[in-house]
């Protein structure tokens, strides 16, 4: 059995690029893992190509930059759009994750009535008349109330991101996380070491949402973050690290697969 630490996959919530991992991606390499923050299609620089919107294409593009790497298996890490398409790589490629971690992330399909909220944001972000006014009133909502109210850095930063990202990436990821299957019987079917981690002050993903996921999973568990929202990454760096560390570090994310 190989003693090299675990490599690491790392997918980032919409509408940031892997930069939001920057804290965590530091430390695990660190530490020893190599670590892909990996730019979703569309996002970080990366071309976002003409095809019909799909988390299935994203989850493709993840494995074959895992092969451009050299990595096998990973431990594979998503924040809220970022999680979707984990699940969709688990689906697809189910003999690449090792061990999962899932932040701000709900399990089931979108209801038609949330789908058609998708839609419409994505008309909206692609007309620039109301584009501003969009970000404006949307943007502020993926954080919790306490960083809203106590880290105007964190605020201006997820800000500064949603003005910068692309209109036409952001419509194609809302319409492909608006399609997508429901994930739970997915987790029930997976016998790797998993945790979901939800912020206490998620409105977006509320903690009842994540409890459904850790229910589904054979070997699962659930971390409640206080004092955060709906980007664990940004809003508790250090929360997030810890539970990485602990997961990729984890003696039963081997071969093995003794009980968690």
């Amino acid at each position: 059995m190989s003693t090299e630490p675990p490599p690491v996959v790392l997918l980032h919530a919409l509408p940031f690029d892997a930069s939001m991992w920057r804290e965590q991606t530091a430390a695990l390499t660190a530490r020893g893992h190599r670590v892909l923050a990996h730019d979703q299609r569309g996002f970080g620089g990366t071309n976002l190509g003409d095809e019909p919107p799909s988390l299935d294409l994203v989850a493709d593009d993840v494995a074959r930059a895992m092969d451009e790497r050299g990595m096998d298996r990973v431990v594979l890490a998503g924040c809220s759009m970022g999680g979707y398409v984990a699940l969709a790589l688990l689906r697809r490629h189910p003999d690449r994750v090792r061990a999962l971690a899932l932040l701000n992330t709900r399990g089931t399909a979108d209801s038609d009535e949330t789908a058609a909220g998708r839609e419409a944001f994505a008309e909206r972000i692609m007309d620039g008349a109301v584009r501003g006014e969009v970000v404006a009133a949307t943007t502020p909502l993926l954080l919790g109330a306490t960083t809203r109210a106590e880290r105007p850095d964190i605020l201006n930063r997820v800000m500064a991101a949603a003005q910068a990202a692309p209109p036409s990436a952001v419509a194609w990821a809302q319409r492909a996380i608006a399609a997508r299957p429901d994930a739970l019987d997915v987790l029930r079917a997976t016998g790797v070491p998993a945790v979901v981690v939800a912020g206490e002050e998620d409105t977006l993903v509320p903690l009842d949402e994540a409890a459904e996921l850790e229910r589904a999973l054979p070997r699962g568990r659930l971390v409640p973050v206080p004092r955060a929202g709906h980007l664990l990454p940004l809003e508790r760096p250090d929360v997030v690290t810890e539970i990485l560390v602990g997961l990729v570090e984890d003696r039963t994310t081997d071969e093995r697969r003794t009980a968690w």
